[in-house]
């Protein structure tokens, strides 16, 4: 316990200096500070293990291992990606390099998306000895934070520590946690988007409301479009199986209005439309007093009772003599 709170105290300078920094500079940080604790944990280790040595005439396989300063450390993960795998990656080859007081033991797991398979994995890391926990993104670490142990959790790229009740404070971490966090600078994002698509008036937003980074991040992203007078449509998810789906009831408006242009020019009904001093009145009363939505429909079931011409320039379109909105055509 007491080695735990050593490396805590030591590893909040460190975190927060590096808060922004990357998986591998938190790596380098916690090497350093485990090899100062562990040197000191190891002296005192030999001292025992020679004391018992003396009096039972050996010390057992984990005292040595303990007087050498080796470490076991547990990575967790709630899903995989090239982003997170490079993370884990780079903190594991870090603090294998930067670390000498002694082996380092790196012991991975990842929960592959399912949020009860994560919990359970929380608890058997903890339960295991590990001497520290690193959590790569915020589900990870918070099922972690929540357990309440006394080991060490160092989080990788959580964006909003505080919002996601990882710690309280940034300046000075609390709950035996510390980290970086990687908030997503949202107006680089929508600076390359207007290099890249700068005719785009409308942007689609997809979020899993159950992660407050996910949540924070749309925030900012909508003060900053509702700034710049841009205009947004949400949708939200609550697994990765549901954002096919969204995605595509998002595409939907778009691609139906494609496909009216696509067939030409679409009429409303309009009384000009017909003529009504035309020959088959009983056709015209019918017109006159069913449905407004049944209507246009009728009209072009008998189009003896269109007035004409009907003149077409594209997708615009006349009916009947009318030059003056023939002039405004191109």
């Amino acid at each position: 316990m007491a080695e735990r709170e050593s490396i805590m105290r030591k590893m909040n300078g460190f975190g927060m200096m590096a808060k922004r920094g990357t998986a591998a500079a938190m790596a380098a940080a916690m090497a350093l500070t485990m090899a100062g604790c562990g040197g000191s944990n190891a002296a005192e280790t030999t001292e025992a293990a020679d004391s018992e040595a003396s009096e039972n005439g050996d010390a057992s396989e984990a005292a040595a291992s303990e007087a050498k300063g080796d470490i076991k450390v547990g990575v967790i993960q709630m899903i995989d990606n090239g982003a997170f795998a490079d993370m884990r990656d780079g903190f594991s080859e870090e603090l294998t390099e930067k670390y000498t007081g002694g082996k380092v033991d790196i012991v991975y797991k990842n929960a592959q998306g399912d949020a009860a398979a994560l919990n359970t994995i929380c608890q058997e890391m903890a339960d295991s000895g590990v001497d520290l926990i690193a959590t790569i993104a915020t589900p990870a670490t918070q099922a972690m934070v929540n357990l309440e142990t006394d080991i060490p959790v160092f989080f990788i790229a959580v964006s909003n520590p505080v919002g996601a009740g990882v710690i309280t404070d940034m300046e000075k971490p609390d709950k035996n946690a510390t980290g970086t966090s990687n908030a997503i600078p949202v107006e680089d994002i929508f600076a390359l988007s207007d290099k890249l698509t700068p005719d785009c008036k409308t942007y689609g937003m997809l979020y899993n409301t159950s992660e407050i980074n996910s949540v924070s991040t749309v925030e900012n992203a909508k003060k900053y479009l509702d700034d710049q007078g841009l205009s947004y449509k949400e949708a939200v998810v609550t697994n990765s199986s549901e954002v096919q789906q969204a995605a595509q009831q998002q595409q939907q408006p778009q691609a139906q209005q494609a496909a009216q242009e696509s067939q030409g020019p679409r009429y409303r009904y309009n009384e000009n439309m017909v003529n009504w001093e035309g020959k088959d009145q009983d056709t015209l009363a019918l017109i006159r007093y069913i449905a407004e939505e049944d209507k246009l429909a009728k009209v072009l079931e008998n189009p003896s009772v269109i007035r004409t011409p009907i003149v077409r320039n594209g997708k615009q379109s006349t009916i009947g003599y009318q030059p003056e909105a023939w002039k405004g055509w191109n």
